[in-house]
């Protein structure tokens, strides 16, 4: 009975943690992955459907609300979404003028956006872990994870998309030259050390969007699986622990967008300093 319930707990979890995939198997071709060895099996190009719906559909809510916002704002009393949307619009103001030392109109628009985005993203573990996955399966689809940001690719995506752009304004500012002169001459500025100097550097730059998407994914999918395992536990248990752990997580949600964030605009105002 104990080795029974044993597989079934594993079951749980692993179904719980295992994304919609759709990619090319090696003796199916084209198809849904119904088990987590098929997608393995189906490797890199495989397609995570259920982060790229749920990532797609916060993105779009967070483009709705702010429309909104922007069409009936008023200089009267506001509303509370136009309170929520002034708030978050000053924080993030005061934010960038905090932490960003250099000119371009790009970067608070950037930090707005990934604020909000993964805010959004995250609040989504606030819903009760087996609502959606159990809905999906009425609906014929076995597998459904609806946090985004619980997944590595969707965090290491984002986060590649600010190296892009570290890489990008570190040449437009400081130009080609420039830019290997920075690599090359730093810490140590001596012609002898600029290998010893490249590998420090490189290293150092690679890093970034590794601990960037990784810091993101780690803390979520942490939080995830915590989740799961308060589930499995008797109907009275779920209830003593699952409100507070969700009461905690919330300030884990912010924190987590936060920090991304933060961290987002300090590696692209390097990227804008000159030395």
């Amino acid at each position: 009975m104990a080795a029974g319930n044993e597989v079934t707990a594993t079951y749980y979890i692993q179904h719980h943690l295992q994304n919609l995939t759709f990619g090319r198997h090696p003796e199916n071709g084209w198809s849904l992955a119904g088990s987590a060895e098929e997608a393995r099996e189906m490797g890199f190009w495989a397609i995570h459907l259920d982060t790229m719906g749920w990532s797609i559909a916060m993105g779009m809510l967070f483009i709705w609300l702010f429309r909104k916002a922007g069409r009936y704002a008023t200089t009267g009393v506001p509303g509370g979404l136009q309170n929520a949307v002034e708030m978050v619009f000053e924080f993030i103001e005061n934010l960038v003028r905090a932490t960003f030392h250099g000119r371009n109109p790009v970067i608070a628009p950037l930090a707005l956006t990934l604020f909000v985005w993964i805010l959004l993203m995250n609040t989504l573990k606030i819903i009760p872990v087996d609502y959606f996955p159990e809905l999906f399966m009425r609906l014929g689809v076995d597998y459904m994870k609806i946090v985004p940001t619980t997944d590595p690719n969707a965090t290491l995506g984002m986060a590649l998309g600010v190296f892009c752009l570290i890489i990008y304004y570190s040449i437009k500012v400081k130009g080609a030259g420039g830019f290997a002169k920075e690599l090359s001459l730093t810490p140590f500025n001596h012609w002898s050390l600029i290998p010893f100097n490249l590998v420090l550097e490189v290293v150092g730059l690679i890093v970034k969007p590794i601990s960037l998407g990784l810091r993101l994914f780690g803390n979520m999918f942490a939080g995830e699986v915590i989740f799961i395992l308060i589930a499995l536990l008797p109907f009275w248990a779920i209830w003593v622990l699952d409100v507070p752990w969700a009461i905690f997580h919330i300030l884990v949600i912010s924190l987590q967008a936060f920090i991304f964030t933060t961290l987002s605009i300090v590696y692209l105002s390097a990227a804008h300093e000159h030395h």
